[in-house]
């Protein structure tokens, strides 16, 4: 009996889906196409926000890992400061 429920409450099938996409048709009609470009312009600004992000980390990573090789370069020269006394 559970499992009679359980499948009563899983994905659509190819009927479900097609029912499904004609009761939006007729809900939103003209409007429809305007929701879609919506949810598109918010995905790729979604994207664009990503990138973004993931450029400030890969930027402040690769600030991490060259900072250490400028203090190393700088410690390693001896300094002069007797040679002129």
């Amino acid at each position: 009996m559970n499992q009679h429920i359980l499948a009563m409450f899983g994905m659509p099938g190819g009927v479900e889906t097609v029912v499904i996409v004609v009761i939006a048709l007729l809900l939103f009609g003209r409007r429809l196409p305007d929701v879609a470009r919506s949810i598109g312009k918010s995905i790729v600004e979604f994207k664009r926000g990503m990138r973004e992000v993931k450029d400030d980390i890969d930027e402040a990573a690769k600030l991490d890992t060259d900072a250490p090789k400028k203090i190393d370069k700088k410690s390693d020269k001896p300094a002069n400061h007797s040679a002129g006394e």
